[in-house]
């Protein structure tokens, strides 16, 4: 279809192809032209856009080669590829099989009204004692960044007091204040969470995936972490990679330190992958590892 020069310094007239735009207006040639694949070739002392530009190709869809000299680069993250005998590198996308997609889905409604039915005894009792031990509702609703960017309300059991975030949104700690006495308890062990399976079953979030974040951190999470716009390629989670690594976080730079673990988990997206987050969840749940 055409290319787009990323090195304002060369010469690249002689190219019999249609030059389609700036590397700022990506997104809309993508769109524009219908792009279905992008072919990146650029010398090693170029390298410091590589990595944006791929995670912006990756996020979009587009299947993405790279020349050999880039191999290194990417080393673990690519399958070798030609094109008229020209070697080229394909790096690796973030998608399962649409078979395992089906049996996510499937086995996320299942275990979501599995856990209902047996935990609704549970359930029940924090209907009862959350607004005993502390004035406000029963359900916290807050809006978080789901697949592909779009905003939904993620459901919890209210565990902090009301109007915490009175002057401004803020992330809890081991020593947070806000933080009711049954609070405490559910936190430990995640019982706050257990509305969540609503959201799975509706849809928008899965039992295993990147925790969704608000907007507010999103943004300066994105400032410091381009590459945090990949975990909107799949729905939020209940429990993450991430999660079972790291754990919670307490400002944004622990949230880009956990960020590399929920990245290891879109580069091996799996049904056992999400087995294994689930059995690691249990052990942590067993454990009150929550906070």
């Amino acid at each position: 279809m055409g290319y787009i020069n990323t090195q304002d310094d060369q010469d690249i007239s002689s190219i019999n192809l249609k030059n389609l735009g700036t590397l700022d207006e990506l997104e809309n040639i993508i769109i524009t032209h219908k792009i279905e694949e992008a072919i990146i070739t650029v010398n090693n002392s170029k390298l410091k856009n590589i990595n944006s530009i791929i995670n912006r190709l990756i996020y979009l869809d587009i299947i993405t080669k790279i020349t050999p000299n880039l191999a290194d680069f990417f080393a673990g993250k690519v399958k070798m590829k030609s094109l008229y005998n020209m070697s080229l590198i394909e790096i690796q996308q973030i998608k399962m099989s649409f078979f395992e997609t089906c049996l996510k889905r499937t086995i996320d409604i299942v275990l979501s009204i599995t856990a209902i039915i047996l935990l609704s005894p549970v359930m029940l009792l924090m209907c009862i004692i959350i607004p005993l031990t502390s004035q406000g509702p029963i359900f916290y609703l807050q809006e978080r960044i789901g697949h592909k960017g779009l905003f939904f309300n993620i459901i919890k059991f209210r565990s902090m007091k009301m109007n915490s975030e009175k002057n401004g949104p803020k992330l809890s700690s081991l020593s947070d204040k806000r933080i009711t006495s049954i609070g405490k308890i559910m936190r430990k062990y995640r019982i706050d969470e257990l509305p969540q399976f609503y959201n799975v079953l509706v849809g928008e979030m899965s039992l295993v995936g990147p925790r969704p974040e608000r907007m507010f951190f999103a943004k300066q999470i994105l400032q410091k972490a381009p590459h945090y716009k990949l975990v909107q390629k799949v729905k939020p989670g209940i429990t993450s990679w991430g999660m079972v690594q790291y754990g919670y976080a307490e400002n944004v730079d622990e949230m880009i330190k956990r960020l590399k673990y929920d990245i290891i988990y879109l580069e091996n997206l799996s049904i056992i992958s999400d087995i294994k987050v689930l059995i690691f969840t249990i052990f942590i749940i067993l454990q009150g590892r929550g906070k």
